[in-house]
């Protein structure tokens, strides 16, 4: 397929940067093949596709954090032979990576100003505060200047890379996934600010793959798939389904696929959940799961539907009620003892409670069920691949190179990953935790469709996500949660998203109008 290059102009303004047949290659995988784009001043220009498409690859390119194999960069219309991150900086050229790159044991005003010191004979000036308060006028931030960045939570940490990208006075300002940890009240407010650098002709390379915030403050989308780029063209003549039809390289005819066939009531619930309470904040869940059905948990953040799920799993002390699996009571059991049974549970947090990030995808895909790859304590290593690469390719996880550290992936690859770790012990109920939280949508879809099939061969799942949408689509029946409890039970097919929020809300209302002053 041939390269389209866009213009990526606004209002006839030239081009601050501009990359031309740009290629990039790590490895076996072209992360970038044949890449044009150009970014004019006072443009909001968003990188779009699906992980592992380029799109990162592609900003940091501009930002000089990766240099390229082959192809011109052109700053100020000017060719230029040598590209890294500190002639980026001195060239007007900054990124806000999703790694942040702070110093956790300075204060917040010392890492926005860190390298830009102001100092005369090399004294340094005590101006640190005053030009902090400066900035702090100009974004609104509410950071404290005093407060170290380990302190920080990540959506802070967040804001101080981008305050840092604002005193060096950064012309171009590469933005990677700036809203994965922000709440939707900060990430509006990122969107002010990113109008108001646009006002002032700065130049806002925005990557991502949360589709409305895309076309809510971007110019130009430029769609990138496989590594290369589809088009660039004005946000106003695209759609959201071409943005994701041209990411696909197919059309969008379903958003989800099928629901599974509906499983009978007579058939007996391989899980029994009965009024069950943990330390961690379960405080009375009742529900159940036969084979082959999807059952949702359907709660705001911080109803407890995690809660509920570890405590299934055995990662959170019981401290009431019961859980039977297969008819039999394992209240109390420890996580090994449910995985030994046929149940797993796939966490939210990939990052720190499910992958080992330095170590291979066979690895860490085969960590849970080595005893089936052994012999004698020995692990009979082409079993082992020969297992591995199936799971991986089923899930379409690219690429397929299992010997890589996952810590090298995508995020959807890696959550493919995940799931391949806990899907290769062939279990009889699985726990999924928010399966498809920072994946884009042809993962999703992928993720989807593997959930589905579970349910298609008879396995039992229980899905929570905070997209309700998910759960509305894919479950056969899902369950209200509020404050820990379990609230009664909608039927999918037949609720809106809005009704279940409306029944949420006013749930939620009620329980804390019951609660005594």
């Amino acid at each position: 397929m041939g390269t389209v290059h866009g213009s990526g102009s606004v209002e006839g303004g030239a081009p601050l940067v501009e990359v031309r047949g740009v290629s990039k290659r790590f490895g076996g995988t072209q992360a970038l093949d044949d890449v044009s784009v150009s970014l004019a001043p006072g443009e909001v220009h968003a990188f779009v596709g699906e992980n592992g498409a380029g799109k990162s690859t592609l900003g940091k390119v501009v930002a000089g954090l990766y240099s390229a194999d082959s192809g011109r960069l052109l700053v100020g219309g000017r060719e230029v032979q040598r590209w890294d991150p500190l002639r980026a900086q001195q060239a007007g050229v900054a990124m806000i990576a999703q790694e942040l790159s702070l110093v956790p044991e300075l204060t917040v005003a010392e890492n926005v100003f860190l390298g830009v010191e102001e100092h005369r004979l090399g004294i340094l000036r005590g101006t640190l505060a005053a030009r902090f308060a400066r900035l702090e006028d100009e974004v609104g931030f509410g950071l404290p200047p005093r407060a170290r960045v380990r302190e920080l939570r990540l959506a802070d940490q967040q804001k101080v890379e981008i305050m840092r990208s604002l005193a060096r006075d950064a012309r171009v300002i590469v933005m990677d996934e700036p809203t994965s940890s922000l709440t939707t009240h900060e990430t509006q407010r990122l969107h002010r600010l990113i109008q108001h650098l646009k006002a002032q002709d700065r130049t806002i390379v925005y990557v991502s793959h949360f589709l409305d915030a895309v076309f809510e403050v971007s110019d130009t989308i430029s769609i990138m798939r496989d590594g290369r780029l589809v088009r660039s063209a004005p946000a106003m003549q695209e759609t959201k389904r071409s943005v994701v039809e041209g990411m696909l390289g197919r059309r969008l005819d379903a958003t989800f696929p099928p629901r599974p066939a509906t499983v009978s009531a007579e058939v007996a619930p391989i899980l029994q959940v009965s009024d069950l309470a943990s330390e961690r904040g379960a405080r009375g869940a009742s529900l159940a799961v036969r084979p082959g059905e999807i059952v949702g948990l359907l709660g705001l953040v911080g109803s407890g539907r995690t809660e509920i799920a570890r405590a299934i799993f055995g990662a959170d002390r019981v401290t009431g009620g019961d859980v039977c699996f297969d008819g039999e009571r394992i209240t109390g059991k420890r996580p090994r003892d449910a995985i030994s049974r046929g149940m797993v549970f796939v966490p939210e947090d990939r990052h720190h409670q499910g992958l080992v990030l330095d170590r291979s995808v066979k690895e860490n895909v085969s960590l849970a069920f080595l005893d089936r790859f052994s012999r004698h304590g020995i692990i009979a290593t082409r079993d082992e691949r020969h297992a591995v690469t199936d799971m991986v390719q089923s899930l379409q996880m690219r690429p397929p190179a299992i010997d890589l550290p996952v810590a090298g992936f995508s995020g959807g690859n890696q959550q493919k990953a995940l799931l391949s770790k806990w899907l290769i012990g062939q279990p009889r109920l699985v726990i999924l935790d928010e399966p498809t939280r920072g994946v884009d949508i042809g993962a999703k879809f992928t993720i989807y469709e593997a959930i589905t099939a579970l349910a298609r061969r008879g396995v039992a799942v229980l899905l929570i996500s905070s997209e309700h949408e998910e759960v509305l689509n894919l479950s056969h029946r899902a369950y209200l949660v509020i404050d820990g409890r379990t609230r009664g039970e909608v039927d999918p097919s037949s609720t809106p998203a809005d009704e279940v929020l409306f029944q949420l809300f006013s749930v939620a209302d009620t329980t804390l109008k019951e609660q005594p002053a």
